[in-house]
C-alpha cells in the first residue's frame, strides 16, 4: 500500500451541509482551488464518519472512516480527506503520491503558459534631430507590435536639466503619435537627470502594424 508522508493541514470546519446532489460539483470545484494545499490522509483523518468516493470518482455512500480505510488498504490506495468542511467530511480513495505528482506537473505547465511581458527601453536626447527621432520611433513600434512594453527615457546633460519641458514635449509628441497602438502606463516622471515614461501596447497594436506592413509592401510592388 502506498503511504505518502504529508504534514497535517489546518482545517476550518463549517456547519453548512453539502447535500448529496451537490457533492460532485463541490468536490471538483474544491480540487481546482486547493492544488497547492495539503490534505489529511489515512491515519491523519480525525473524523469518525465520511462520505466516500471510490477510486473511479463515484460516490459510494457514508462509511465509518475505519471501514473506508480498510477498503482503501485492500485496494492498495490511500484514503484522502478532500473536503473537511463538509458534514460529514468527503474522503476519496486514490494513490495520493501519484495525485500530488500530477498536480505538480499541471502547476509547472500553467506557469510556462503565463505570458512573459518584456520591457524594452529607448533613450532620447532632449535636442534629438528628426531623423534620429523617426528611427527610434520605428524601433518602439516594433517593440509594441511584439507585445513588449517600452520605457522611454529622455537623458539630460549639463544645463539641459534646467529645461525639462523639452524632454516632456518629446514624450507627449511620441505618446500622441502612438495613441492608436499604445497607452501611457506610467506618466512622465523626472528622476535626477532622466525623465521616463512607460507605454504599454494596446491589443490591436500587432494587427495595425501588420496591416501597415502589408500596405507598404503593396505600394512598393505597384511603384
Amino acid at each position: 500500500m502506498t503511504r505518502a508522508r504529508e504534514a497535517a493541514r489546518p482545517v476550518h470546519r463549517s456547519h453548512d451541509p453539502v447535500s448529496a446532489s451537490r457533492w460532485r460539483d463541490y468536490f471538483f470545484t474544491r480540487e481546482v482551488k486547493t492544488i497547492a494545499l495539503e490534505y489529511r490522509i489515512n491515519q491523519q483523518i480525525m473524523a469518525s464518519r465520511c462520505r466516500l468516493i471510490d477510486q473511479d470518482g463515484e460516490q459510494v455512500g457514508i462509511f465509518d472512516v475505519s471501514d473506508a480505510l480498510r477498503r482503501a488498504d485492500d485496494l492498495g490506495f490511500d484514503l484522502v480527506e478532500i473536503a473537511p468542511e463538509a458534514q460529514p467530511p468527503v474522503c476519496r480513495i486514490m494513490d495520493y503520491s501519484k495525485f500530488k505528482y500530477e498536480q505538480s506537473v499541471k502547476e509547472k505547465q500553467a506557469r510556462k503558459k503565463q505570458q512573459r511581458i518584456d520591457i524594452k527601453e529607448m533613450k532620447f536626447r532632449p535636442k534629438v534631430d528628426t531623423h534620429d527621432y523617426e528611427t527610434k520611433k520605428k524601433h518602439i513600434l516594433r517593440f509594441l507590435a511584439a507585445g513588449a512594453k517600452v520605457k522611454v527615457t529622455i537623458m539630460f546633460r549639463g544645463r539641459e536639466t534646467s529645461h525639462p519641458e523639452q524632454g516632456l514635449n518629446i514624450l507627449m509628441k511620441l505618446a500622441e503619435e502612438l495613441q492608436e497602438l499604445a497607452v501611457i502606463e506610467n506618466q512622465p516622471k523626472l528622476e535626477g537627470r532622466n525623465m521616463t515614461m512607460l507605454i504599454a501596447p494596446l491589443p490591436k497594436a500587432k494587427a495595425i502594424m501588420k496591416e501597415k506592413g502589408e500596405n507598404a509592401h503593396a505600394e512598393d510592388q505597384n511603384a
